[in-house]
């Protein structure tokens, strides 16, 4: 009987999937290994591949005790395939198909859209890896450098995660599928990634905390949306990167919060009581907050687009088929099949924003959108309670969902943050104070100079409340190759 919770080492591929016995995945995989190392080996600098690294590493799919931390080089780090432990007697959740017994093999009818949700999924993966490749060089703390490190090597587990499926379940096509989520590259002319915001530049480590606040919140919303699929093997896989996927939105909720804090510290140091005296917060060396709000307005409408159209037919199949629910689809106390409830989406009357109610099943990426939505704001709560206990009269907010988008019943429509449709004139003026400029990026870049001392920080981020496996401040999370 195979171990479903602890991790097996007994082949290349740490795995629960019983790999040792499954020779013709096991042989895919392995002759697929040594790509993805010659691509983890192109993208991280070279004296960080030999740095140790103080990074957690799953033993087992507990949740009470399902990782270990230890010093480990990035490119001997144990990727594996890891499944959350099946359960017993599950019935598919939602759909045409639910109360059915949740499918152990991809039904024929639905391989394709199957596939292709999968696919998307592990590309962004390996994306966000290499919008993250030179952090590193620039890192505040080697706290903070560990973190990134951790986030790496997970992204990278994902896609492992992603690829086993693909090998295991879709023959020929799958191994062809896999290759080409490493022949892909985020911002290539010629074969870029799958969705927009994972061809973006993450050039600053503000930008990385924004990025893993509302981008992999994005990627938290799917997972959870694909941990209800009726197809177990995939529901099991994103069940278990949830646990890992948590951490990278600490980081990045942790990480802007200590921006915000360092910067108020300074201008009560400094006596300065109105944020919007830029250049005078700018001299001391921090981040001023309008700064901040424009970065949440670009990542925060970037990651919207990443949920497509607000009604969408492809949605509607994906859910009806059973191959992907809803946000926490078991808590929801409907028939699971929205034969007849409708949803209240936006579009645009004139120059007025307007919602109407539609059917609910085409609706599926709206509510989906309006979840994060919801979970996105909670972390933006907390960072006022920073400025409100320091005193500094300033909000953050999330700007209207018509704002700077891209896709959608808004794109191509010049909208400001709160919601109002404005000239082109108007909204090329207003440009500058909504998004980063140019001169704003020039600004942050001269900050990112790296801090590699134990226990110091770049004098633009506070230090973090507690450590990473409650370590002390000084611990040295990377021992640094530095050749």
């Amino acid at each position: 009987m195979l171990d479903l919770i602890n991790v097996s080492y007994d082949t290349q591929i740490p795995n629960n999937v019983g790999l040792s016995s499954d020779k013709k995945v096991l042989k895919a995989l392995e002759k697929w290994h040594p790509g993805y190392i010659n691509w983890w080996d192109g993208l991280i600098p070279q004296q960080f591949q030999q740095s140790l690294v103080y990074l957690r590493t799953a033993v087992s799919v507990d949740p009470k005790g399902w990782a270990k931390f230890d010093y480990v080089k990035m490119p001997e780090y144990r990727w594996g395939v890891l499944l959350a432990p099946q359960v017993e007697g599950r019935t598919i959740p939602c759909g045409e198909h639910a109360g059915e017994p949740a499918w152990q093999e991809v039904p024929g009818e639905y391989r394709n859209l199957m596939k292709r949700l999968i696919v998307i999924q592990g590309d962004t993966e390996p994306a966000s890896v290499e919008q993250q490749k030179a952090l590193a060089l620039t890192a505040p703390s080697l706290y903070d450098m560990r973190n990134l490190f951790q986030v790496n090597v997970e992204e990278g587990r994902h896609l492992w995660a992603m690829v086993y499926l693909l090998h295991k379940y879709f023959g020929k096509d799958g191994r062809e599928e896999a290759d080409d989520l490493l022949r892909r590259q985020s911002g290539s002319e010629e074969a870029p990634r799958m969705l927009g915001a994972f061809n973006e530049e993450t050039p600053d480590w503000l930008s990385f905390f924004m990025f893993t606040y509302f981008t992999d919140r994005d990627g938290k919303m799917q997972l959870e949306s694909l941990a209800q699929s009726g197809f177990d093997p995939l529901s099991r896989t994103c069940r278990f990167m949830l646990t890992e996927e948590a951490h990278h939105m600490f980081v990045g909720e942790t990480g802007v919060g200590r921006v915000i804090q360092k910067t108020c510290d300074v201008m009560n140091a400094n006596g300065i009581t109105d944020p919007y005296d830029i250049n005078k917060i700018r001299d001391l060396g921090v981040i001023d907050l309008p700064t901040v709000q424009k970065k949440l307005n670009l990542h925060y409408t970037l990651s919207l687009d990443l949920f497509g159209q607000e009604v969408s037919t492809n949605a509607a199949n994906a859910f009806n088929a059973g191959i992907k629910g809803r946000y926490m689809e078991n808590r929801l106390t409907d028939d699971h099949q929205l034969r007849n409830d409708t949803y209240r989406v936006a579009e645009l009357d004139g120059d007025q924003v307007v919602y109407r109610d539609v059917p609910a099943l085409t609706a599926i990426n709206m509510r989906l959108r309006d979840d994060y939505t919801k979970d996105a704001a909670g972390g933006v709560g907390r960072w006022n309670k920073i400025l409100q206990k320091a005193g500094i009269a300033f909000e953050l907010s999330l700007p209207h969902e018509s704002f700077n988008r891209k896709i959608g019943v808004f794109s191509g429509h010049n909208f400001n943050p709160e919601g109002k449709l404005v000239s082109g004139a108007e909204y090329d003026k207003g440009l500058t104070e909504w998004l980063p400029t140019h001169a704003d990026g020039d600004f942050i870049q001269s900050l990112m100079k790296p801090c590699y001392e134990a226990g110091e920080y770049a004098g633009w981020i506070a230090p973090p409340k507690v450590g990473i496996d409650n370590k002390p401040g000084d611990f040295e999370y990377v021992k640094l190759h530095m050749a």
